[in-house]
């Protein structure tokens, strides 16, 4: 159930809807189904450990022989 956000090309509007597998989306101000999915960035948090091909601390990011304090 991914959020995607849109932008009405009838009147300008732009707003975010939440997507149940094909279900028709329209502009919540003009009800116009003429719409561009924009391209949308997702953040993440929280993540413990260092993602694939990456290296270093998870902590602090620091690589080698050098640490931080936390992690030695």
């Amino acid at each position: 159930m991914p959020i995607y956000e849109y932008k009405c090309n009838s009147c300008g509007a732009e707003f975010e809807k939440l997507v149940f597998g094909s279900q028709k989306v329209t502009c919540p101000d003009c009800s116009s189904d003429d719409l561009t999915k924009k391209f949308s960035v997702f953040g993440m948090s929280g993540v413990e450990k260092p993602f694939a091909g990456s290296s270093g601390c998870s902590s602090c990011g620091s690589s080698g022989s050098s640490k931080c304090s936390s992690c030695k």
